[in-house]
């Protein structure tokens, strides 16, 4: 009994092996009637839904116009900074200017001070011709001077306006180029998002072709 249970468990063995072995649509090679690797098919790849290919091509053309934005902001900051550049040497003339004369009054007054007190000192000894002569001489310096002092503080406040007006301007480069900055930042930022959803995507390009013909009559609207 022992000798014929060997046998038959040998072969039941050697079937199992053979059938899990065996594929049937394994490819044979005819010379040596080996099997070879079987073929497998590779899977087709997912498309993006018409609405992921939408969101995706709508982030593109914003991510486009963006930065054609951007460029036309840049252009105008280089302006706007070409300008200032331009502006400044008047200004710093000007204020070279109005420091001449403010020194020019300051020394016209401590002159007029000094004569002041000659006049004052001066007087007992003068007869009264030159005493007159001396007093006309000394109010008409002095309503000279003042008009001077009202020309200075007329040339002050223009000064004083242009100054003001260059310092904004330089405000608003600077916050023009902030917002620059930051508005590129957004735009890279969104650049990285479109990347990252919709480069090496496959889709249907009768998809595609239906968005566009969508954008083409809403535009048209």
């Amino acid at each position: 009994m022992k000798r014929i249970l060997l046998p038959l468990t040998l072969v039941l063995a050697v079937a199992a092996q053979a059938q899990v072995t065996t594929n049937p649509k394994a490819k044979v090679d005819p010379k040596n009637n080996k099997v070879s690797n079987p073929v497998v098919e590779k899977p087709k790849p997912k498309l993006m839904t018409r609405d992921e290919l939408r969101a995706c091509l709508d982030l593109q053309e914003a991510n486009t116009k963006e930065a054609e934005a951007i460029k036309v902001e840049q252009a105008a900051y280089k302006a706007n900074a070409e300008k200032l550049k331009t502006e400044k040497p008047a200004l710093e003339a000007g204020e070279v200017e109005l420091g001449k004369q403010v020194d020019s009054i300051k020394a016209e007054k401590e002159s007029i001070l000094k004569d002041h007190e000659a006049l004052t000192a001066e007087a007992p000894k003068l007869s009264k011709a030159d005493l007159k002569a001396r007093n006309e001489a000394y109010t008409a310096r002095a309503e000279a001077f003042g008009t001077k002092v009202d020309a200075l503080k007329a040339a002050d406040v223009e000064q004083g306006a242009k100054r003001k007006a260059f310092s904004e301007n330089i405000d608003a480069l600077d916050a023009q180029f902030k917002g620059i900055e930051e508005r590129m930042e957004k735009h890279y930022d969104a650049t990285d998002k479109w990347k990252a959803q919709c480069t090496n995507k496959s889709y249907d390009e009768n998809d595609e072709k239906a968005i566009r013909k969508e954008k083409a009559a809403a535009a048209g609207k």
